[in-house]
């Protein structure tokens, strides 16, 4: 029943439907890349460097003679999976961390919550940046950095909810009649504080997205000939006025693909939001 009052109120929302069908196309543009591309993404052409949009290639090709439309949908490929593993290692460190610290409290409480501080203290991106230098740059560890660097929202957002949660009679009368602590956790914490964590999961996946891309911007992330929305926009800077649908068309891609998360993620923030109607 709650279920279906919250899909009502998600689909009652035109934006946040919109954002989930953008969502679904880009999806199933990113899976089908293989069988959809005209051309091979990587494979250069020296007769056809830099041509306009045309029949043939419908976005054009970049500097290297490289179809542009084929780029772009294997380049989905790579930031939807950046997205959604950056998102997945945030919420494996973040959300048990913040389900300890709120229902532990004491000193477990103050420690993870001064961690999670300190890594709030540095900006998100320069956060990336400086763990990808370390760890090396390539597209696996731009989303384990990604990752790692988004884990204190999750926490922050866990913690929040599971104080609130923790607070509630139905646990204390848990407490009181002898439940473990784990027990407790697991059974009524941690399935009542999935809603805001979906919502921050939605909002983190656009977060990601836009990451990955600068970090493949600046060399950091998917490494060259391989696809990348970022590596294309840096790849175009150099011909803004002799080629501009180089960057146009990777930046539409970017835009789009973050708009549509950000507004999915308003919905079903709306839409989970127990004071709804």
């Amino acid at each position: 029943m709650v279920r279906g009052r919250a899909l009502n109120r998600f689909l009652q929302r035109p934006a946040a439907v919109a954002g989930l069908v953008v969502i679904a196309v880009f999806v199933t543009l990113a899976v089908l890349a293989p069988l959809i591309a005209p051309f091979d993404p990587i494979a250069t052409s020296w007769t056809a460097i830099r041509k306009a949009p045309s029949a043939l290639h419908w976005m054009g090709t970049d500097e290297n003679g490289r179809d542009v439309l084929s780029r772009v949908l294997f380049g989905a490929r790579a930031s939807l999976l950046a997205g959604v593993v950056s998102v997945a290692i945030a919420a494996g460190i973040g959300v048990p961390a913040g389900l300890l610290a709120g229902f532990a409290g004491g000193w477990i409480d103050a420690v993870l919550s001064r961690i999670v501080d300190a890594m709030l203290a540095c900006p998100f991106l320069i956060l990336a940046i400086a763990l990808t230098a370390f760890l090396g740059p390539n597209l696996t560890n731009a989303m384990i950095a990604i990752g790692v660097s988004t884990a204190p929202r999750f926490m922050r957002v866990a913690r929040a909810a599971t104080l609130e949660i923790a607070g509630l009679d139905y646990v204390q009368a848990a407490t009181t009649l002898g439940t473990t602590p784990l027990r407790i956790v697991v059974r009524h914490v941690a399935p009542n504080i999935l809603p805001p964590v979906l919502v921050q999961a939605s909002l983190a996946l656009a977060a990601a997205i836009i990451a990955e891309a600068s970090l493949s911007f600046l060399g950091l992330g998917q490494q060259p000939p391989s696809p990348s929305w970022g590596s294309m926009l840096n790849s175009a800077q150099r011909f803004l006025t002799q080629a501009p649908w180089l960057a146009v068309f990777p930046g539409l891609a970017i835009f789009l693909c973050v708009l549509s998360f950000n507004l999915v993620g308003d919905g079903l923030r709306d839409a989970l939001d127990p004071r709804g109607r």
